[in-house]
């Protein structure tokens, strides 16, 4: 190939394009090295996910400019961010790009400072940086880059020297962190990365049809040899992921700093990414469900994922496919009654598999219920009726159906969301019962609504159109203004404490209107934190938890 000083867009869609098909070639090297931080032999499957990812959003350019490759690359990559590696290399990316932007070509010096901004940007991104991994590797490579750059301005000779410092790193990275030295490897991440450089070389030299080697590479691809207590020594076992989107308007960059280190005291390996448009998480948890709960505070809840990593390590064959064997029935399912498009979303993101229409005033039949019920394919289901007028249909249902159905009493929607927040689908039908029905005194329920005619409730006199609010089905307050008594409703229902109050606004209040409510009582609770979220409910204006 001829010198080549610069490199254009249609180059970096070349090399990226080549990278990604080529770790899709090695992916399965990868997995075999896979010790850390869980022995789960998915770290290739994951890199190669989130490098696919990016290349579709590259190859569905019509502008090949470099502002439209690295951000296509960036956007792609975090969307497909699969496992710890792959979010860190969707970071990788983001750094790189954002110093790419605006330039319409590209010299060693400008690479060798995207490289630099990448990992930057990695670094910032995980909680706890291990050294003796992918992120080892991508600092010691971008540290060479910035000072042969200069010098080497030949793409080819650049490359030619990165990928040797690059191959080199990883050959140290045992002597970095002592479980890759107890397995006999190296870091798994480290060597996707190499990979994932070698295609961007191999793109950069047009050649497609050539056998790109390394020498020493094919040492690694022996399995990991570990110790029988390996599944063991998992101490956290949910590898837990999820996408936030729709963030709220008032969540700051503060915010999202201060989600890690909340969800560092859930568990380890803990990554978020993102801007306020879009947050990827990425954390090892014992309690996925605390981990959603917290996510919720921020918007909606997507593409959520939660991998028994100590169950992935006694079935992996590290040289298959994950996708290659799937259980054709689940052991557990879950229904759950809700009204309201944002409370069925929320449901749905907290892993529900059916939602019942219905609620106050339109209670689901028995038919109703045990459709749901049969279009899972699970052999037990948790039923959560969320209201005290369905709990005995629920019941009948249970009782006529085939399969084994257990009813969750949950009387309010408060409670069904607790509830769906202590299931682990891996637990036994025991503890799942235990769980989901402790978690029903744990919460206390709100409801803000109208009175339809004129009464009189525990000594409450109420007028027809009054604005009423109920804490776990009484009357506590009423009046004439709907934020007026809900805030009133507040004050009750923490009189006796509470940490977290999570306000659903129905479909006749504004988000504007539920935020400068939130705001207001949050002036008179400072120790208590406040979420807002679109219920969409019809008759109820809010729909109030506290924890």
């Amino acid at each position: 190939m001829l010198k080549q000083d610069t490199i254009d867009g249609v180059r970096l869609k070349a090399m990226f394009l080549s990278a990604a098909s080529y770790l899709d070639s090695n992916k399965q090297a990868v997995n075999a090295l896979n010790v850390f931080p869980v022995p789960d032999g998915d770290t290739g499957t994951n890199m190669s996910l989130t490098m696919l990812s990016a290349a579709r959003e590259i190859m569905a350019l019509s502008d090949n400019s470099v502002t439209q490759v690295v951000d296509a690359l960036s956007r792609g990559s975090l969307k497909g961010a699969r496992g710890n590696s792959g979010v860190i290399l969707s970071q990788l990316f983001r750094g790189f790009a954002r110093k790419l932007k605006g330039e319409e070509s590209i010299t060693t010096v400008k690479y060798a400072e995207a490289m630099k901004a990448g990992v930057e940007t990695a670094y910032k991104a995980v909680m706890k940086p291990v050294e003796g991994t992918i992120l080892t590797v991508a600092r010691v490579s971008a540290d060479h880059a910035m000072s042969i750059a200069p010098k080497k301005t030949d793409f080819k000779e650049f490359f030619s020297e990165l990928l040797r410092v690059a191959k080199s790193t990883l050959d140290k990275t045992p002597d970095l962190l002592p479980v890759l030295k107890q397995a006999g490897v190296v870091d798994s991440g480290g060597m996707g990365l190499l990979y994932i450089m070698m295609g961007c070389s191999h793109g950069l030299e047009d050649d497609n049809d050539s056998d790109l080697t390394i020498d020493g590479l094919d040492e690694y691809k022996g399995t990991p040899d570990l110790e029988p207590d390996a599944i063991e020594s998992i101490e956290f076992g949910y590898c837990t992921e999820f996408f936030i989107k729709n963030i709220h308007s008032y969540i700051t960059d503060e915010d999202i700093d201060k989600l890690k280190d909340k969800l560092d005291k859930l568990g380890d390996s803990v990554v978020v990414v993102g801007d306020r448009e879009l947050i990827k998480v990425h954390f090892h948890t014992n309690m996925p469900g605390k981990g959603l709960q917290l996510g919720l505070r921020f918007g909606e809840l997507s593409s959520i994922k939660i991998d028994n990593m100590r169950e992935q390590h006694r079935h992996v064959n590290p040289m298959e496919d994950e996708s290659a064997a799937k259980e054709p029935e689940k052991a557990f399912g879950v229904v759950s009654v809700a009204m309201g498009d944002g409370i069925a979303s929320i449901f749905r993101d907290l892993s529900v598999d059916a939602i019942i229409e219905g609620g106050q005033t339109m209670n689901p039949s028995i038919e109703d219920i045990l459709k749901a019920v049969e279009g899972i394919n699970a052999r037990e289901i948790f039923i959560l009726p969320n209201n005290s007028n369905i709990i005995l249909s629920a019941r009948q249902a249970a009782e006529i159906s085939e399969k084994k159905i257990h009813v969750i009493p949950t009387r309010t929607i408060p409670q069904g969301m607790a509830a769906m927040l202590n299931y682990n689908p891996d637990a036994d039908t025991e503890v799942n019962v235990r769980s989901m029905t402790a978690a029903i005194d744990s919460v206390k329920s709100g409801q803000v609504t109208y009175a339809v005619r004129r009464s009189n409730f525990d000594g409450i006199s109420i007028e027809e159109g009054d604005i009423m609010g109920l804490c776990d089905g009484r009357i506590v307050t009423t009046g004439k203004s709907i934020n007026a008594v809900t805030r009133d409703l507040i004050d009750k229902m923490l009189e006796d404490g509470g940490e977290l109050v999570t306000i659903l606004y129905g479909k006749d209040v504004t988000e504007e209107s539920a935020i400068e409510l939130a705001d207001m009582a949050d002036d008179r609770h400072i120790d208590v934190d406040f979420e807002v979220l679109p219920g969409g409910q019809p008759l109820y204006y809010y729909i109030l938890s506290v924890e």
